[in-house]
């Protein structure tokens, strides 16, 4: 059962309004979003690039430049080693791009998500070895690679870590003792002693500024590297990062260039996924050109990912997009099939009140492992590992709710893993078969969730009547994106709708249109792109067999529901309507 819960945030809104020139409904709502005193509230409405924190804050930066810059100047070869991930692959290129700008002798290795796993490992260092690499730099992944590490400064080279995950630890007696692997330097936020302020980067981030500061040493301007803005936007919106503070900034800036960006490649992807140029949103990047990017990393060789943003003619770059969204298409259907019978799966363990589920589906690509842990959790509102048959023993993916931090809860059950790695809401894993049913007890003995962290709540913003929905506020609430993770949509509600007519639309019939009334007697057409058979049901139970046959031909004397949405405009024709896009129904 949903918990609908109305956010009651004070602040003199009207002083909030007056001060920067937005309504006072407009100022509850970014309270609503953590945001509290002037100087976060300017920073949130106006930040700048200008704004974000030194670099040479993060622990180890200065002695990575230092390094980097003695060998670009001797000419080594520099490796720069990624993760198959969006975030990974726009990591790796843009140390490239600023590493090559700088005249640097670099390349790159990104690992086979089925051949290699995830981040590091001995036959990457080997393969960087024989290959006659100096160097290896780190992006998105290396701060859980000791062993690995060791082996690159055996053999003789130099290595320089960027990541962003949780540092490994040990606990004894309740006291963390931090691993860092031994590297030449360590790039990380989430490190206990590292001074950067913002811990909520991603790996393209960390990356984006190491070449920053790289390009200050040389003499030469940032202005340089300020393409590579769209791909930190791209790399912190696919990872899922919180789109707060410095992330909020990056991501608006970022938005702004990729929709007039000048690359071949995602300008060929942006055409191949039949995006609106200037429309282009965190949305677009969330669940249709980040999904393609990833396509690559899952069903194929992230290298091709790569590969289009590298794309130099227009040629290149259409034929790249044109197979990255044909791998996309082929995963979606992929994943329909593994998340139906994860659900079957599901099903049979909440029957045995497991609280995190670890679901085990051996013949599911182990590349939608992580996906569908996603879709699960969403569902059944748990944890939710999802593992598959690897070359050797069963590998998994993570993915968590609020309340249980994955990485914390793994890392409770390290002696049963080969291998994981992660962070609070999401993780990676590998292990041999025979442990899987002892870690799912393990797992679950050590689970203190109650039955309140594991029951989806809806934070309500306020109750709005349908009067209030207007071109002015739907155009105020534009200053409010990006939205995300960490700063989502604003959630309106009104109690007692009236139900007067609907249509079901669509080319699969998946679109029901409502035209409902407030109690002020205020009508608006409504929108909902939900289960409209799970909806219809509902009115069933609630009003009697024929309800469904009743609100479709306008016959629904007394039909009644509370409805949260968000408010928008309907243009067609040239015609300018409010309407509202139904969330959640009760």
């Amino acid at each position: 059962m949903e918990q609908w819960v109305l956010l009651r945030k004070g602040a003199d809104f009207e002083r909030i309004g007056k001060k920067f020139h937005i309504s006072p409904r407009l100022a509850c709502l970014i309270r609503n979003r953590g945001v509290i005193g002037d100087k976060a509230m300017e920073t949130y409405l106006n930040g700048q690039l200008s704004g974000l924190s030194d670099g040479n804050l993060m622990k180890d930066m200065k002695k990575a430049v230092r390094i980097i810059k003695k060998k670009i100047e001797e000419h080594k070869k520099i490796r720069v080693i990624g993760d198959y991930d969006i975030d990974g692959v726009n990591a790796v290129y843009i140390l490239l791009e600023g590493l090559r700008g700088l005249g640097a002798n670099a390349d790159s290795d990104i690992p086979d998500r089925i051949k290699d796993g995830y981040g590091l490992n001995m036959e990457m260092i080997e393969r960087a070895y024989r290959d006659g690499a100096d160097t290896i730099i780190t992006c998105d992944n290396g701060i859980a690679a000791a062993e690995e590490t060791a082996r690159g400064k055996e053999l003789g080279m130099t290595v320089i870590v960027t990541d962003h995950h949780e540092v490994p630890f040990e606990e004894t007696d309740g006291t963390r003792c931090y691993r860092l692997p031994p590297a030449d330097a360590v790039i990380d936020p989430k490190q206990e002693d590292c001074e950067y302020p913002f811990k909520g980067l991603c790996g393209g981030a960390v990356a984006y500024k190491l070449m920053e500061e790289l390009y200050e040493s040389f003499g030469r301007s940032r202005e340089e590297l300020s393409y590579l803005i769209e791909n930190v936007a791209i790399a912190t919106v696919g990872d899922v990062m919180d789109l707060v503070g410095e992330n909020r900034i990056l991501v608006k800036e970022g938005l702004s260039r990729l929709r007039n960006t000048k690359n071949p490649g995602m300008k060929a992807l942006i055409k191949h996924t039949g995006i609106v140029p200037s429309c282009i949103g965190a949305y677009h990047i969330g669940f249709v050109l980040g999904p393609c990017l990833n396509a690559g990393g899952r069903l194929d060789t992230a290298k091709r990912s790569l590969a289009l943003l590298q794309a130099k003619t227009e040629k290149e770059a259409d034929a790249l997009a044109a197979e990255l969204k044909a791998l996309n298409d082929s995963r979606k259907d992929m994943t329909e099939q593994a998340v139906k019978q994860a659900a079957e799966l599901a099903e049979h363990y909440l029957g045995e009140r497991d609280k995190v589920l670890v679901l085990y589906l051996p013949d599911c690509h182990e590349s939608l492992a992580g996906i569908v842990a996603g879709r699960i959790r969403e569902r059944y509102v748990r944890p939710v590992f999802v593992l598959t048959d690897a070359r050797e023993g069963v590998k998994g993916s993570g993915r968590s709710i609020e309340a249980y931090h994955m990485y914390e809860g793994l890392n409770q059950c390290k002696v049963l893993l080969d291998k994981f790695g992660g962070h609070k809401l999401a993780a990676g894993l590998s292990l041999k078969k025979e442990h899987m049913d002892a870690l799912r007890r393990m797992l679950n003995e050590n689970c203190t969730l109650t039955k309140e962290d594991m029951s989806e709540k809806v934070a309500i913003d306020m109750e709005m009547p349908f009067s209030c929905v207007t071109e002015e506020l739907v155009s105020e609430l534009e200053l409010l994106e990006p939205f995300g993770k960490g700063n989502t949509k604003p959630v309106f509600a009104a109690r007692n709708i009236s139900l007067l007519e609907g249509r079901i639309l669509g080319k699969n019939h998946n679109v029901l249109k409502l035209r409902v009334r407030d109690c002020a007697h205020t009508s608006i057409d409504a929108m909902f792109f939900g289960d409209i058979d799970i909806f219809l049901d509902h009115l069933e139970k609630k009003y009697g067999s024929g309800a469904k046959e009743r609100l479709l031909s306008g016959r629904t004397g007394g039909m009644e529901l509370s409805l949260t949405y968000y408010p928008g405009i309907n243009e067609y024709q040239g015609r300018r309507t409010p309407q509202i896009v139904i969330t959640h129904y009760r």
